[in-house]
């Protein structure tokens, strides 16, 4: 993919480190996460306009302190600290950070220089998310103070000579009010950015880049019918047409309906090759008494090669692999000092031998909304392109404990009322999110006058931008009383709905 300008982004494990990327991409520039320990000749090689360090948990004077290389700081590459990235920026440079008397959390007052560069066009207050306990004491040298607060004297210093800034607040959070705007001013002020970065260029340059790494030569996609991997088919269909062959593997764990539905769609409305393998029976059997949700992860990301590798054996040979991992799914499955929240089945459930030359992710890159954008630009119906977001591992994640037939069938006829109620009270636009899961919980209820004692559904909806955060959607009760009431009355073995209300973090959208 072509990429005239890029912003790094050192991350030293602040949980809003991802959304830093999604909002230097609001702005047209593109943004990549790279460990904070990055060498300076791979930044050199990366050829930056500018470098932003993340927040994190951590105290600059600790002995475990992440730090990034010092001659970092030689370049002649704008940077921007934030938060713990400030303090370390301050540290290195023979400031000094210390413990402050009253830690700040929440949105407080500001302010600030707005004849700074970084500040143009702002109030002289204006509120930002703070989040800390240390702060900055003593400013290095060369610096000045472009921002304070009541408890935090140096909440945003600059050393415009040297191109070097500080904020110990977080711009990227929606709660701190313009604070894209602070970003925006840091890539084109500063940084001389020229926002060029645009879907209608990704795919674009996409379509080639495929078409000059694949030639000739054949490629499978592992087509679920969700947005990820159909988006992903179609750039690779407009790639190199017939030589793209999708196996679309029903492993019986979809939606209600779905795996017709997406038959339909793809072997009607769109000119390609699809293989439709129904397998329903060999991956309950591979998932028989497993209640590990990283165990049914792993072993239905195993299975699905395994399938492709013999449906690729009866077509000829097949070069690549195709897969619409995105960017959420690295993140999450663990980049640079980032945890490990889960494993993806497209990164982190590859068996070790995989009968492909190569494995081709087109969408690696791009997080949700910018895959939908790409979907739009590639002529993709809306309705499949805005369709709900679904895991690989399909319901096997949303059955709480063992997988069995009968508990498929409950959650599926579950799920089908909730979103077929959401969509009637007109909600299904405003809600990024929502879906059933069957708990492993039983409960005594009564019905008909006789006691039960049988399953609780659990519902889930959240409303998000970028899926890195979200949080529960306020749906009105008498919907979920509705959709409550039609599950119990129409669903067998099931005697209890609850809604879950909690957001990400801490939670994930998924229960597994």
């Amino acid at each position: 993919m072509k990429k005239n300008e890029l912003i790094l982004i050192l991350d030293f494990g602040g949980q809003y480190n991802q959304l830093i990327a999604r909002r230097v991409r609001e702005c047209n520039v593109y943004s990549e996460v790279v460990p904070y320990n990055i060498s300076l000749e791979k930044i050199k090689e990366k050829n930056p306009k500018g470098i932003i360090f993340t927040g994190g948990p951590a105290s600059v004077y600790g002995e475990e302190a992440p730090k990034c290389d010092e001659r970092i700081f030689d370049l002649e590459i704008p940077i921007l600290g934030i938060c713990y990235g400030m303090q370390l920026m301050t540290h290195t440079l023979k400031g000094k950070v210390a413990r402050a008397d009253k830690r700040e959390y929440g949105v407080i007052p500001v302010k600030i220089n707005n004849e700074s560069k970084l500040f143009k066009d702002f109030e002289s207050t204006n509120n930002f998310l703070m989040s800390h306990t240390d702060y900055v004491e003593v400013l290095p040298e060369g610096f000045k103070n472009i921002g304070s607060t009541e408890s935090c004297p140096n909440a945003a210093i600059e050393n415009e000579e040297k191109m070097r800034y500080g904020i110990q607040f977080h711009p990227e959070v929606n709660n701190s009010v313009n604070g894209i705007k602070v970003i925006h001013n840091f890539l084109f002020n500063i940084c001389k950015c020229a926002g060029d970065w645009v879907i209608s260029s990704f795919v674009e340059d996409s379509i080639k880049a495929l078409k000059e790494k694949i030639g000739d030569k054949k490629a499978l996609c592992a087509l679920s019918g969700g947005v990820d991997s159909s988006v992903a088919a179609i750039l690779l269909s407009k790639a190199i047409g017939k030589n793209l062959t999708c196996i679309f593997v029903d492993h019986g764990l979809l939606r209600k309906n779905e795996g017709d539905e997406v038959e339909q769609i793809f072997s009607k409305q769109f000119d390609i090759n699809l293989i439709r393998v129904n397998s329903k029976d060999r991956f309950l059997s591979k998932l028989a008494g497993v209640s590990d949700p990283e165990k049914k992860r792993k072993i239905i990301g195993e299975e699905f090669i395994r399938v492709f590798e013999e449906e690729a054996h009866k077509i000829g040979k097949v070069d690549y692999l195709v897969q619409g991992t995105i960017y959420p799914d690295v993140i999450e499955s663990g980049l640079g000092k980032s945890s490990v929240i889960k494993s993806h089945h497209n990164v982190g459930g590859l068996p070790e031998c995989v009968d492909f030359e190569e494995i081709v992710e087109p969408l690696r890159d791009l997080f949700k909304d910018e895959v939908r954008k790409t979907g739009l630009e590639l002529g993709i119906p809306e309705n499949l392109v805005f369709r709900q977001p679904f895991p690989g591992p399909g319901l096997a994640i949303r059955i709480i404990g063992d997988i069995t037939d009968d508990k498929l069938e409950i959650l599926k006829e579950a799920d089908s009322i909730f979103r077929e109620e959401i969509a009637n009270a007109g909600l299904h636009k405003n809600i990024n999110q929502y879906f059933a899961v069957l708990t492993n919980l039983k409960s005594v209820g009564v019905m008909g006058d006789e006691r039960t004692y049988d399953y609780t559904v659990a519902l889930r909806a959240v409303e998000t931008v970028d899926f890195m955060t979200g949080v529960w959607s306020k749906i009105p009760y008498e919907v979920l009383e509705k959709v409550s009431s039609r599950i119990v009355n129409e669903v067998n073995h099931v005697n209890r709905v609850v809604y879950d209300i909690t957001s990400k973090p801490p939670a994930t959208i998924e229960w597994e």
